[in-house]
């Protein structure tokens, strides 16, 4: 196999070319490919034909499996749960608020795997903005201001029995599970430092950081909001438009992500997997 990576037009995001996930990769075609993950933050391989057990094999090349806290997962696999959408479904687009996923665990995934399997003709691209180039962008006084301060996560915007995808989400396809674990908080750093590559990434989400640890919420409020308006500006943003076969991998540890629609009227069907920290 012949690695080919081609950057996007884009502050983040690379297409992977001449490789086939169906096989076992060698030593140094995986070293090629992370190296290109962590460069790209975000990198499509297409032209993929793919099984659940292709996915489970490949993501264990990446990490271990990571923690799925209210997805159900697939009959006979535990690790892989389905992103879906039927044609008649008029339930709101799951998860398109920008987030790190599961940002609200003790150790938040490393990345995510996302493959489609039922592509619609229209819409439902993903949005990926680059953290790296967050963090970086932020005046000098605001980076001195942020830099040991710890964000609040929380799932219970969306997983929490009053939260959207909760006892009121009705008329559902995706197989959600609300919990009242989803209360809970967890600080993380808001500048956070790339275990594998030393750069610092700002790491807050509207979709997860409820509060920052130490300050009123009066005074955090406003500050989060400006965090959240700043980190997915157009200079930062990738959007990846989906194609059928395509497998998107992505680095939760610098960039945030948010779905989109915009397919009613389509089925749409993906497959996820969770990926640890190795």
């Amino acid at each position: 196999m012949t690695l080919n990576v081609t950057a996007q037009p884009a502050p983040c995001g690379a297409v992977v070319r001449g490789i086939d996930l169906r096989q076992t990769l060698d030593a140094h075609t995986l070293a090629a490919v992370r190296a290109a993950w962590l460069q790209h933050q975000v990198l499509a391989f297409v032209d993929q034909t793919l099984t659940l057990e292709d996915l489970e094999r490949f993501a264990l090349c990446i990490g271990p499996y990571g923690q799925d806290p209210y997805f159900e997962s697939v009959p006979g696999h535990p690790h892989v749960a389905q992103v879906k959408r039927e044609a008649d479904e008029t339930s709101t687009i799951f998860a398109d608020n920008f987030h790190s996923d599961w940002s609200f665990l003790a150790r938040p995934p490393a990345a995510t795997l996302l493959y489609g399997d039922v592509i619609p003709p229209v819409g439902g691209d993903t949005l990926f903005a680059n953290q790296y180039a967050a963090w970086d962008g932020l005046s000098p006084a605001m980076q001195a201001l942020l830099k040991d301060k710890q964000g609040v996560h929380s799932a219970r915007r969306g997983y929490a029995r009053n939260g959207r995808y909760g006892e009121g989400d009705k008329g559902r396809s995706m197989a959600i599970r609300f919990d009242d674990s989803a209360l809970a908080t967890q600080t993380q750093p808001i500048a956070r430092v790339h275990p594998e590559t030393g750069r610092t990434a700002l790491f807050v989400s509207p979709g997860y950081t409820i509060g920052i640890d130490g300050m009123p919420d009066a005074e955090a409020q406003p500050l989060l909001l400006e965090l959240f308006r700043h980190q997915a500006k157009p200079e930062f943003v990738y959007r990846h438009v989906w194609q059928q076969g395509t497998l998107l991998l992505w680095d939760n540890r610098c960039l945030v992500h948010a779905a989109t629609g915009g397919y009613d009227g389509h089925r749409r069907l993906l497959h996820r997997i969770t990926v640890g920290e190795r």
